[in-house]
């Protein structure tokens, strides 16, 4: 009967050993390399914090259960959750583990000779003969040969080394190494990438501000309108520089039948200091041309107008004054607009409704604009009073009106009617409630501010992770060998021979032309007396 064999425990060194060598497989860094697409697949297939809160809290609402879950989950912040660092740390961890041992054997390989010289070089895929000139006749000895044929190898770009030693002197040769080189660059360049876009997020950030013609942005966080820091961003890391809007201009499609009115270019013109005791510099923002100051990249990403109004309250006083950021709703800039008076007395005050840069009326009498320049601008909206719920505290959507606790005094629907301005008119509210003045109209961008140090870094490791690939995937891994042989036939004669033979690491279709090259380089340094057939 046998006896069962006894498997000495690994132990914790050598469970840590097997771990180790299980993560730092190239089948392990490919299946991350896979887990890791996979797990950004719920980054578009749900909303994102980082993004677009409000569609988080949207998809809360509507689906209260299953946002829970999901939540839970961190599958609304998923490239910020736990399970996506894990994969991408391990990611990280498996590929330095698997390039540090390629390259110290690489360097290795580097150090050690061409290999030995086979014995029977017509066993090679590509080989041949050719007898030269014998010894008397030449005056050169076979180990002298040797020596000019793996200087002749070494001029094709292979390494080579004379082997003058015993009977038969021949040259051994290797090229190819760098193959190795481009992949180990490849993979190199793919942790610098991953190292890169790991820094990018932890120490850039994205911000978003409206500007409209004559405001200033200084970049400090309360100038900005929503703000997303990096893991690891500091406040003080922000440089000090402003940004003046001094004007925008938009210049419509007036020459086409099928795109009339469209917008074909944008330019802000700004002015802008890159710290406050700077002289200030004329500068323009234009879409896919942003503005680069201090590392930072300030994108336009929108643009509209905002109409300048005042609003008086029952008093006489100024509750409101100023520009009011409105949102264009089609490509006639018909935009949406909200106006809030928390200052008005004895009741505060809202308006609702829609600029029209171009008013007109169509068939049915409904006001439309017809240009989304601003040839005939007109202000069309509601009124209402009450409590605008601004003083509890709760924070509230500037482009959005509560109108749950306000009363209406303007609409198309009641006696009074609905609001209409032209630019230059007041009107006063009924009740004795106040007034309304529509004062001008300037135009506003959206910008989008991004710092991310990773983006010169990212460029540099993917360029050259290209060019590690390029060099891997083209590059031929070859080696050869030239053989020197001087023998005595049945008559008496000398006989010379030089025997040559090359071996492809690897599919390599180009061997056979590289033979043929060898073989007209080696017959024009020593010239043949019988052409032997490869």
């Amino acid at each position: 009967m046998k006896k069962d064999v006894a498997v000495p425990a690994l132990g914790l060194v050598g469970m840590l050993r097997w771990a180790w060598t299980q993560l730092t497989s190239m089948k392990t860094a490919l299946f991350l390399l896979l887990l890791l697409a996979v797990a950004a697949v719920p980054g578009s297939l749900f909303p994102q914090r980082s993004v677009n809160p409000e569609q988080v809290t949207i998809y809360l609402t509507n689906k209260p259960t299953a946002g829970e879950w999901l939540d839970r989950f961190q599958l609304f912040d998923v490239y910020s959750s736990v399970w996506f660092s894990a994969i991408y740390m391990l990611l990280f961890i498996s590929l330095i583990g698997c390039i540090l041992p390629r390259v110290k054997k690489h360097a290795k390989a580097l150090r050690t000779p061409p290999p030995r010289t086979p014995s029977r070089l017509n066993r090679l895929p590509q080989n041949g003969t050719i007898e030269i000139q014998s010894a008397l006749e030449s005056g050169l000895s076979d180990a002298e040969i040797a020596r000019q044929a793996a200087a002749l190898l070494k001029k094709r770009g292979y390494r080579s080394e004379a082997r003058t030693e015993g009977p038969t002197p021949s040259a051994g040769a290797e090229r190819g190494y760098i193959r190795e080189i481009g992949n180990l660059l490849f993979h190199i360049s793919l942790v610098g990438l991953l190292a890169s876009v790991g820094i990018g997020g932890a120490f850039g950030y994205n911000g978003q501000r409206v500007l409209v013609e004559g405001e200033t942005f200084v970049n400090s966080l309360v100038s900005y309108d929503s703000f997303k820091p990096g893991t690891w961003f500091k406040e003080d890391s922000l440089d000090p520089y402003s940004v003046k809007l001094d004007k925008f201009n938009i210049t419509f499609d007036r020459e086409s039948t099928t795109h009339f009115g469209q917008p074909i270019d944008f330019t802000a013109e700004v002015e802008t200091r890159r710290s406050p005791d700077a002289e200030p510099q004329k500068e323009t923002i234009r879409v896919n041309h942003p503005l680069r100051i201090d590392g930072a990249d300030m994108y336009l990403v929108g643009n509209g107008y905002a109409p300048v109004v005042t609003v008086r309250d029952g008093a006489g006083n100024v509750a409101f004054s100023g520009p009011v950021v409105s949102v264009p709703q089609d490509g006639m800039y018909t935009s949406l607009m909200v106006i809030k008076a928390p200052d008005a007395k004895p009741d505060q005050l809202g308006f609702q409704g829609f600029l029209l840069p171009t008013a007109m009326t169509d068939e049915t009498g409904f006001a439309i604009s017809g240009d989304p320049n601003a040839i005939n601008p007109q202000l069309q909206l509601n009124s209402y009073y009450g409590n605008l719920g601004l003083d509890d505290g709760n924070p509230q959507n500037v482009y959005v009106l509560e109108t749950d606790n306000l009363k209406e005094l303007n609409n198309r629907n009641l006696d009074a009617g609905g609001i209409v301005l032209s630019a230059g008119q007041t009107y006063r509210l009924p009740d004795g409630k106040g007034s309304i003045s529509f004062d001008g109209l300037k135009r506003f961008i959206g910008v989008d501010i991004a710092y991310d140090p990773s983006k010169r870094p990212v460029a540099i490791f993917a360029a050259l992770s290209l060019l590690g690939l390029g060099i891997s995937l083209f590059t031929a891994r070859r080696r050869a060998w030239v053989k020197v042989k001087t023998s005595v036939d049945g008559s008496g004669r000398e006989e010379r021979i030089i025997e040559y033979g090359l071996l492809a690491r690897g599919e390599d279709h180009g061997l056979e032309s590289e033979a043929k090259e060898l073989r007209k380089l080696l017959e024009q340094q020593w010239p043949a007396v019988e052409r032997a057939g490869v």
